[in-house]
């Protein structure tokens, strides 16, 4: 008998993020989305991850507003799914215990069915709570095992037996799910590693249970990981459609549909259908610009894993900064960055730990600048890693940040967002609704509240699109820089600056 494998369509999330770094206006994709549901598509991700927080900071649109339209264009029986971190959920840091079960409750009420919930650290303890929280909404929780391949020569996680008893644990900690997912979010986990996985994963699980696995295409393996996948007892992957398949996203809808020909599997699509909603989607996005990099195949990622979803928007800032012709130093500093750093699964927002902390590496000197997130990391304050971060830059992160390690619980050491998010709000004369308090809640940092940007009108518009006529938010949120314009977020010599590079 032929097994019909599920899929997920990510083009309009994840093949948002890989490509444009998420930064695509609603009205602009909307069609795209009713065709492919007239083609048969029925499971779509629609949001969450950077598609909660890049509608506001770089779109002048409500990520929420956006889950709405969404939900509106598919009808009521389409699976809408969204991706969350853990205990940061879709936030910039990590969240208290009021803003985890705000998150959920929020997500339910503007339409969202499922949300794939990990934590980039396997530290069940931060999906415990969290994944309860996303349960008692009435949504469906899919809990995660974070993947990745770890530098050579590297041992002690990311091995069979380390995701297997990740698994465990998850079943021993009485997380409530839907579904379990295996996520790669750099494409780097070598194929037969995948197998035997899943092989391990079905046999401690038993058939009744939905398996499912993601990963990019960022070195070309992604295909090869589906399949082995497949064989090994994976019920459901992710995929992308053209244009927003293949290289920094998603493996292509058909190429894993040619590949399974003769096989003991199937994708159950309208290829025909699908070609035609591929057309439209290209139409929609014919305004934008690909970069080069998103379209790409890089090898060297094996190395030194970059997620797709942030390779692109690393290597577009270090060409504007001008240092891009250092790229490969900056690959080749993550290695070590990853090696002494406790083999945190190489995903938001780990993944832009260990990058900062090799930029800062090549930029300034090995090691003369801990950067905030990676010390943070290695001194405890987002979870346990894996293995035990190198004793040598744990002394040196402690002694730089005046900081001691912390083994603690992270949400306990977070005080309640939602007062203070009220009062923000009263003080600034802005409407007190659970939108917004989760608005300002998620946009918290040092440095201001972005939210709360947005929320008074004074939020950026700044969308990778070729013509400047056409950039201009469809929201009063603020006017478009004449040009073609990009924001990105970068960290030089330990200070973090908001850049727009504008192109006349």
């Amino acid at each position: 008998m032929i097994k019909k494998i599920l899929f997920q369509d990510t083009s309009f999330r994840d093949g948002f993020q890989s490509i444009f770094g998420g930064r695509v206006f609603t009205k602009d994709f909307m069609p795209a989305v009713e065709a492919a549901v007239a083609a048969g598509i029925t499971h779509f991700e629609a949001g969450g991850g950077a598609r909660f927080q890049t509608p506001f900071l770089y779109c002048g649109e409500s990520a929420f507003d956006m889950m709405d339209t969404f939900r509106k264009t598919v009808g009521p029986d389409i699976r809408l799914q969204t991706l969350a971190r853990g205990i940061s959920v879709v936030a910039l840091e990590g969240q208290p215990a009021d803003m985890i079960d705000l998150h959920a409750r929020m997500f339910k009420k503007h339409g969202m069915t499922r949300i794939r919930n990990f934590d980039a650290l396997n530290d069940v303890n931060n999906l415990i709570y969290s994944g309860q929280c996303i349960a008692n909404a009435g949504l469906e929780h899919e809990v995660v095992v974070s993947m990745m391949e770890l530098p050579p020569g590297c041992t002690g996680a990311h091995d069979v037996d380390y995701y297997v008893k990740t698994l465990r644990e998850i079943l021993d900690a009485n997380i409530p799910f839907s579904s379990i997912c295996f996520k790669d979010a750099s494409g780097t986990t070598n194929p037969h590693k995948v197998h035997e996985t899943f092989k391990a994963a079905r046999k401690l699980l038993g058939d009744k249970v939905e398996l499912r696995m993601h990963t990019h295409d960022t070195c070309g393996t992604g295909i090869t990981q589906y399949v082995a996948a497949i064989e090994g007892g994976c019920d459901g992957v992710c995929v992308g459609r053209a244009p927003l398949s293949g290289g920094t996203a998603q493996p292509d809808l058909f190429s894993l549909w040619h590949a399974l020909k003769g096989t003991d599997y199937c994708l159950d699509i309208n290829v025909e259908k699908i070609m035609e909603a591929n057309m439209i989607t290209k139409e929609c996005l014919k305004d934008y610009e690909f970069p080069p990099e998103a379209l790409a195949i890089d090898s060297n990622v094996i190395f030194s894993p970059m997620p797709g979803g942030a390779l692109t928007a690393n290597t577009l800032m270090m060409r504007e900064a001008k240092t891009f012709h250092r790229y490969p130093e900056v690959i080749r500093a993550m290695t070590e960055c990853v090696a002494r750093g406790g083999f945190a699964a190489s995903v938001t927002p780990v993944s832009q730990f260990y990058f900062q902390q090799a930029y800062a590496n090549t930029i300034i000197g090995p090691w003369k600048k801990i950067t905030e997130g990676y010390g943070n990391m290695v001194l405890g304050y987002f979870g346990k890693t894996p293995v035990q971060p190198d004793p040598e830059i744990v002394k040196i992160a402690s002694e730089q940040m005046k900081k001691p390690v912390f083994t603690g619980d992270p949400i306990k050491n977070l005080e309640p967002g939602i007062p203070k998010a009220t009062k923000l709000l009263q003080d600034n004369g802005l409407p007190v609704t659970e939108e917004n308090l989760f608005i300002i809640g998620a946009f918290a940092t040092k440095g201001g509240n972005k939210g709360l940007d947005f929320l008074l009108g004074k939020g950026k518009v700044a969308v990778p699109k070729k013509d400047a006529s056409k950039a201009a938010a469809p929201t009063a949120a603020a006017p478009a820089t004449p040009g073609y314009t990009t924001g990105y977020h970068i960290a030089v010599n330990g200070m973090a600056f908001d850049v727009q590079v504008q192109k006349m």
